[in-house]
């Protein structure tokens, strides 16, 4: 059990190390590789929580479709970060506080994390375990909750992915068909 803690607490370490890493940084694209070490880390996280349908979808979306979105956006745009005025304003950090304390509330009624008496442990498993196999005709209890109990879930998971790949395949596509500076000025 502290082990687990530890890994829990090192993960949540780097991240918050990540993100200030990604703040900080000023080459896109250095920040574009940050951002998919971060999403990874996030995806390491979710399957040390045991949610690996999340932890798989933060993997293939986070890291890997937005990495190469991003990248695809870089060279159209340019790698450097052009530089401009930075002025500290107090109304978006009182938001992001009092949102945070909001959320902190929230929180402190819920049941501890892998707690036995858990109403997800008690109710919902054990129903998924008796009753998948004969609802769904599914042996595997996983897939019958993915595919049947949280189908439609699993589906807009699907479209997400879809439609990311849909909008890389777009961006590099257009690039693709942009005409050169020659090109354009022959025509004129």
């Amino acid at each position: 059990m502290v082990l687990e803690h530890l890994i829990d607490i090192s993960l949540l370490v780097f991240l918050a190390v990540i993100s200030v890493a990604l703040l900080r940084i000023k080459d896109l694209f250095a920040a574009v590789m940050i951002f998919g070490i971060y999403s990874l880390t996030s995806a390491s996280l979710f399957m040390v929580l045991a949610a690996a349908d999340v932890a798989f979808t933060e993997a293939a979306v986070g890291a890997g479709i937005s990495t190469i979105l991003m990248l695809a956006t870089l060279s159209i745009t340019g790698r450097e970060e052009k530089t401009i005025e930075r002025k500290f304003k107090l109304l978006p950090l009182l938001i992001v506080s009092i949102t945070g304390a909001v959320l902190l509330y929230g929180i402190r009624d819920l049941p501890p994390f892998g707690d036995a008496g858990n109403p997800a442990q008690v109710h919902v498993a054990p129903r998924y375990i008796e009753q998948s196999p004969v609802e769904t005709d599914v042996p595997n209890i996983v897939t019958s909750v993915l595919a049947s109990y949280r189908g439609f879930d699993t589906l807009g998971e699907v479209v997400v992915i879809f439609t990311a790949g849909l909008g890389v395949a777009l961006i590099i596509g257009r690039r693709r068909r942009l005409p050169s500076k020659k090109e354009a000025s022959s025509h004129e």
